[in-house]
């Protein structure tokens, strides 16, 4: 049988009808949606994109390592945006007011002269936490990170319900944040000694608000002698430049705190009195974690071995140097 549709006969095989496609279509309206930033219509705004182009240029002949991720951040920074939404701001078109241009023109001048970013930005990322970082404070870095799991990878390991974990030469607070928010049973301490960074690191353990940690002022070579024994995992990024040697980049030659950086002749005296320490504070089975220089691993393997340690081993970093040497008491 036949089946009727508008003009068209369409023959029914047991299958259902499709209209012919010659019927006229409605008619299709069209939307377009114009996106406008609010930044446009200041007096004295600058296109954005013109502006970030502008900065990386800038930086680029600086001589900033990356100079996208250090212009996207610094406009961030200004904008009270994340880098992500720099980018979308990018993407829909912006501009940058009057003010807010002579803002990132005094930090783009800074950056220029190859001061921290995360001095002008007053934050460090690490990990999951933000961190507030600033002269006197070595700022931490991404490689450490992986230093750092190896500690949390352990304590996660041990049975023993509130694990003692310390962090020997604590810095901005960094390690032992991480520790103590990514493995909550665990007891951290963080010691510091330096008086121009204990301030930051008074203020991270603050803003973190971790109740598992506490902070000590003390000497890594004596603090926490009620401590003997118990701890299942001591850490440490140490001072390990060699005084002679002169680090490459000017954020870190000049900004990071010498005290931060210049291990002795040989970039190990601190290690020396961290294999001692270290052995007096973890119980038997307890992980000792050194940060150091790619060159260091057979050098600190002989102080350790020297010093009775078991198991000695090394770990690299994502570029396949090595980083960290860990062993076990």
């Amino acid at each position: 049988m036949g089946v009727v549709i508008g003009d068209d006969r369409v023959r029914w095989r047991g299958r259902v009808p499709r209209p012919s496609l010659r019927r006229r279509l409605p008619p299709v309206t069209c939307v377009t949606f114009h996106f406008v930033d609010e930044g446009t219509i200041q007096a004295g705004g600058r296109d954005l994109r013109v502006v970030r182009d502008e900065t990386v240029g800038r930086l680029a002949a600086a001589g900033v390592p990356d100079p996208e991720v250090d212009a996207e951040l610094l406009i961030g920074h200004v904008l009270g945006l994340s880098r992500g939404g720099v980018q979308a701001r990018l993407v829909v078109g912006g501009a940058l007011g009057e003010a807010d241009a002579a803002t990132l023109e005094s930090l783009v001048r800074r950056r220029e002269r190859r001061e921290p970013l995360q001095h002008l930005t007053g934050r460090a990322a690490f990990r999951s936490l933000d961190l507030a970082v600033g002269p006197g404070v070595f700022v931490p870095r991404p490689e450490t990170e992986q230093v750092a799991q190896l500690a949390i990878d352990a304590l996660r390991a041990t049975a023993e319900p509130e694990p003692i974990a310390i962090d020997l030469g604590s810095g901005s607070g960094a390690i032992a944040l991480a520790m103590a928010t990514e493995v909550p049973h665990a007891r951290v301490w963080a010691v510091e000694n330096s008086p121009a960074a204990f301030p930051w690191t008074r203020r991270n353990v603050e803003e973190v608000g971790a109740p598992n940690l506490e902070l000590v002022f003390g000497d890594l070579a004596t603090a926490l002698a009620e401590l003997d024994g118990r701890a299942a995992v001591v850490i440490s990024n140490p001072p390990y430049v060699p005084a002679g040697e002169l680090p490459r980049d000017p954020e870190v030659r000049l900004h990071d705190p010498d005290a931060a950086l210049y291990g002795g002749a040989d970039g190990l005296d601190v290690v020396r009195v961290l294999s001692t320490r270290a052995a007096e504070l973890l119980h038997p089975g307890g992980l000792l974690v050194i940060e150091h220089a790619e060159t260091q691993s057979a050098p600190i393997a002989a102080i350790l071995a020297a010093d009775g340690w078991r198991a000695i081993a090394h770990h690299r970093d994502l570029t396949s140097r090595d980083r960290a040497t860990t062993a076990l008491r």
